[in-house]
């Protein structure tokens, strides 16, 4: 079990890892951030992507899918946006910014869904 803090410096050590986020998406505050991604506000991101998965947990239901959101993946031109989602009806998630040209997406994945499982809130 990691804390928080521990949480997002590992998730900083992914190859690429350019920024990291911990948040409330009912609110859509940033509870915690690591790294400075190149002008991107990781808080301004982070209320932002919780409309996102909002937006995707409402269609889902529309559509009778009643399984949970493992990952959202947003591709840029430079860089991988990876929302990871978890806790209760998918009320938090981990937003991570990688560097398209230095990362390893499946590992990436992989790495970020260990974090999350060993994470304790």
């Amino acid at each position: 079990m990691s804390d928080h803090t521990t949480a997002l410096n590992d998730a900083m050590q992914i190859e690429g890892a350019m920024g990291i986020a911990l948040v409330d998406r009912q609110s859509g505050m940033a509870l915690a951030t690591a790294g400075n991604p190149n002008g991107l506000d990781l808080n301004v991101a982070a209320a932002g992507n919780s409309n996102v998965v909002s937006a995707k947990m409402r269609t889902m239901a529309d559509l009778g899918i009643d399984e949970e959101i493992e990952d959202i993946l947003i591709i840029l031109g430079s860089q991988y946006h990876i929302i990871r989602t978890f806790g209760k009806e998918g009320g938090m998630f981990l937003y991570l910014v990688l560097d398209k040209s230095r990362a390893n997406l499946a590992m990436a994945r992989f790495r970020l869904n260990r974090i999350e499982q060993e994470l304790k809130l």
